[in-house]
């Protein structure tokens, strides 16, 4: 959410409340809003699928029973939210120490996310695209493939990538730059 605009911030702040107040059409237009962001975060540290509903639906219930914590003025929603996610998918990760990790996280996320995009249909084109979005993305750093899946599919600010990494913002942003580069080369090798 590069250049969230005090009009955007409010209209989230105004989300969060009625959320506190447990006003049912606007509990859903709240998830709907941050349920991407959420669940992308969630799948990029638990690195399964599985795990990161659980930790989204987690990562809900702290925040409306937390929503009376909020100030707006030292972060907006969205990074409130993804300050609670960071905090509940490390707890799971560290709860399952001994599973292993699973390996087709990226193309779970992928999937997922492209599930949840309106007008997207399971075409054979749109399988192909999703199979090379796949392949590039595993051809990058972990860390840079991270930051890139936050900051596109999250919509995290470079900032927000930061902070949810644990990193100082010059090195998300060289991540996130450094990630999308590559994989433009790799597209135009691609269209080659």
């Amino acid at each position: 959410m590069a250049g969230v605009s005090r009009a955007d911030r409010a209209e989230d702040a105004a989300l969060l409340a009625g959320l506190r107040l447990g006003d049912p059409a606007v509990s859903a237009a709240f998830l709907r809003r941050f349920q991407g962001a959420v669940f992308g975060l969630a799948v990029s540290i638990t690195r399964d699928a599985r795990a990161a509903e659980d930790v989204a639906q987690e990562a809900f219930l702290r925040a409306w029973r937390a929503a009376d914590t909020y100030d707006p003025r030292r972060a907006s929603v969205l990074t409130w939210l993804l300050t609670i996610t960071r905090n509940v998918a490390i707890d799971a990760v560290r709860a399952r120490r001994t599973t292993p990790t699973d390996d087709q996280v990226l193309d779970q996320l992928l999937r997922d996310t492209l599930r949840a995009t309106p007008d997207v249909e399971e075409t054979a084109t749109h399988r192909v695209e999703h199979e090379r979005a796949l392949r590039r993305l595993r051809q990058v750093s972990p860390e840079q493939a991270r930051a890139v899946v936050l900051a596109v599919l999250g919509g995290c600010t470079a900032a927000e990538v930061a902070r949810l990494e644990g990193v100082p913002l010059g090195t998300a942003k060289t991540r996130i730059r450094a990630g999308l580069l590559r994989l433009r080369a790799m597209a135009e090798v691609d269209r080659d």
